[in-house]
């Protein structure tokens, strides 16, 4: 590997008010004794590293061995910046000397940035000589400057972009300038702040503050990495958010040396759950997931301008037209060209209004609309409203675009997610979705009720009628159950012969009588005419002695869930399996309804 020699500005020692530190310092500067540390970046869907974050440790011994300690110390002494480019550098080589996959995360503080702007060839050639690319490093912009020239710092941004680098902003959160700073110079990665990803799973503010912040970068192109992960339960609470990267101890330590995989239980645990949120619950998906913003026009802007949008973007299919904030309709693509290939058509519209252009027959549709609306209304439209794209508002202002193909490459993506969650038997959501149900139902504030439900005398009857006719019997189960609830009511196959379902609708006491009811005048012709007659079977148990087994019914355990007294669907689960087995203590068709809180069951319960 190539080696480059110290530059000069390392002899240019500022004034130092305490001589012996700043001598120190010095000391460690001129000797480069300095050490870089590598932490991976987690990528949450595919559970592989994008790259590395370099961090950099003074001498062992040393009371400036920690970086807070050293800058600190730099600012005292006025080295920051000789301080600052020795990392830099430190860093640089280490990584290109073991030669470590994907990306490198560089800190550079921002007034250094600016103050070396008019210097960044200095940075490129010493690249050069360890064979790194631009494209290799990350700028991550540390937060420490009070005041910014913004202006000045978009322009250093646009600057190092052109050259390659990608931009990132440090611990997002943590200080007062992040927000502002991030709307300026539009970052390709945002960082959260560890303050704000320890306990999040305990915590619902900074739960939705994450969750925020999401939403912002997911309209501005941004990707989220967050920071300080220490436990599973914070990896899983980040995850369930959609953020794409994360980065903390329980991923791995920072190494001189780092870890090139994560581990085998983090891997199993992100691909077994790698399906967002949105993807596996498909009544809850709306048009907002497909949301991208386009620029409109005004109906004044001239045709010929227009024309000339198409004409430098060929991945623009059509252009929105909105009058003070109130969408009018689209222009498409190629009917605009094909109406401009006409004779003399470009001359006598190419000065006119674009609203003589204006398809006003467009899909207009709400971003709270469901993509299943949306599906149903573009199969009742005319097939060029698929291709041309719809119009997205919110409380009837212009949004956004989206297109059609996004939308059938979501629903397809949600469909084949929803068959690989689904019990094959019933083909009713499993584990995993039902898991994200009530997380969404938890996180968003929801009321509703979790019912339990067990078939009674389910096992005698398999062992007598065998596993095809147990199998009829499960199905018309999931069938009764799904029959009995209401629009936003979820119902899901956990296994076997056990069923949950969560209820949003207000008379749900009377459909779970409703159902009991068609369980109880169902169960009898399960049964052979003979067994109908007796009123059930017998079977022998293991000490040879007979058995009698009326005929299959259902216990129902019902929750009334308040989403301020349960953070989680084991809480929930753990409370549901409760009242289920106080239902099953009544004989025959019953409903059991928890009433107490998550402390007093608990308590009875070990009692």
């Amino acid at each position: 590997m190539s080696t480059v020699s110290n530059p000069s500005w390392i002899t240019e020692l500022g004034p130092c008010a305490n001589e012996a530190a700043c001598l120190h310092l010095h000391d460690i500067i001129q000797n480069r004794q300095l050490t870089a540390v590598f932490q991976p970046i987690l990528n949450m869907q595919q559970g592989k590293f994008i790259g590395y974050e370099g961090l950099i440790r003074g001498p062992i011994n040393s009371v400036l061995h920690s970086p807070m300690a050293l800058f600190a110390m730099a600012r005292n002494c006025g080295l920051v910046t000789e301080l600052e480019y020795l990392c830099r550098q430190t860093v640089l080589e280490s990584f290109s000397k073991q030669n470590l996959p994907g990306k490198i995360f560089l800190n550079i503080s921002p007034d250094i940035l600016l103050q070396k702007y008019s210097k960044s060839g200095e940075t490129l050639k010493y690249m050069d000589a360890l064979g790194l690319k631009p494209s290799q490093v990350i700028i991550e912009l540390t937060e420490n400057a009070q005041t910014l020239d913004y202006q000045l710092m978009r322009d250093a941004t646009h600057h190092y972009r052109d050259m390659g680098f990608e931009i990132a902003i440090d611990d997002l959160g943590e200080g007062f300038s992040g927000l502002r700073l991030w709307s300026e110079i539009r970052p390709d990665y945002v960082k959260i702040d560890k303050h704000f990803t320890q306990n999040i799973h305990q915590d619902p503010v900074k739960l939705q503050f994450a969750r925020s912040i999401q939403e912002i970068a997911e309209k501005s192109g941004a990707q989220v990495i967050a920071e300080g992960i220490e436990s599973h339960e914070q990896l899983m609470a980040i995850r369930d958010l959609g953020i794409a990267y994360s980065q903390g101890y329980h991923i791995a330590r920072p190494h001189p040396t780092p870890i090139l995989e994560a581990s085998s239980d983090i891997i199993h645990t992100l691909v077994r759950f790698e399906s967002e949120r949105e993807n596996l619950l498909q009544n809850r998906a709306t048009v907002e997931k497909l949301l991208k913003h386009s620029t409109p026009v005004s109906p004044t802007c001239l045709n010929e301008d227009v024309f000339k949008m198409f004409d430098e973007n060929q991945e623009l299919y059509s252009i929105p037209v909105v009058e003070n904030g109130r969408p009018l309709g689209l222009i498409n693509r190629s009917i605009m060209i094909n109406d401009y290939a006409r004779p003399f058509r470009r001359e006598l519209y190419g000065q006119r209004p674009c609203e003589i252009m204006t398809d006003k027959s467009a899909l207009i549709v709400d971003k709270d609309t469901s993509l299943k609306n949306l599906s149903d209304l573009i199969l009742q439209s005319k097939p060029h409203h698929l291709s041309a794209g719809f119009i997205v508002t919110e409380n009837g202002q212009y949004a956004g675009m989206a297109s059609g193909h996004d939308l059938l490459r979501l629903i397809t993506k949600m469909q084949i997610d929803t068959a690989r969650y689904a019990n094959p038997l019933t083909l009713l959501p499993g584990n995993v979705p039902i898991s994200e149900q009530i997380d969404s139902l938890l996180q968003s504030g929801t009321q509703f009720v979790a019912c339990y439900c067990d078939l009674d005398c389910f096992k005698p009857y398999n062992d007598v009628y065998g596993y095809k006719k147990g199998d009829e019997v499960i199905q018309r189960t999931g069938q009764i159950l799904a029959d009995a609830c209401g629009p936003y009511d979820f119902v899901g196959h956990i296994g076997g012969d056990d069923f949950i379902i969560l209820f949003q609708s207000k008379n749900w006491e009377s459909r779970c009588n409703t159902l009991l009811s068609q369980i109880e005048k169902v169960a009898p012709t399960f049964y052979s005419l003979a067994d109908q007659k007796c009123g059930g079977i017998i079977t022998q148990d293991r000490q040879g002695e007979q058995r009698f087994h009326p005929f299959i019914s259902l216990s129902v355990g019902a929750l009334i869930v308040n989403s301020a007294l349960y953070h989680s669907h084991h809480e929930v689960s753990t409370a549901c399996v409760n009242a289920k087995k106080q239902a099953k203590e009544i004989a025959g068709n019953s409903l059991f309804i928890e009433r107490r809180s998550p402390h007093e069951s608990t308590v009875e319960m070990a009692a």
